[in-house]
């Protein structure tokens, strides 16, 4: 069983990104999700990091509410 923690900065370094304060932002900054775009099928995600966000929405996994707050954060900014 899985009891680690599944935070925005966990769910960055389960997809291989770094994942201190100041990457994040950037990353959130420098990245956006257009119109109807879910986040596993935006453009900047390697196969892996893709399929790995899938299966969290798909299984309702422990990362699914990172990879939700992820998605809002990414969302078209006006």
């Amino acid at each position: 069983m899985d009891i680690g923690t599944h935070d925005l900065a966990a769910l960055f370094s389960q997809l291989g990104l770094a994942n201190d304060e100041s990457s994040i932002h950037c990353f959130i900054q420098s990245h956006e999700l257009k119109g109807d775009e879910t986040l596993p099928d935006a453009p900047f995600w390697t196969a892996a990091q893709a399929e790995m966000l899938k299966q969290a929405f798909i299984d309702d996994a422990e990362w699914a509410e990172a990879a939700d707050t992820l998605a809002s954060l990414l969302a078209v900014k006006h």
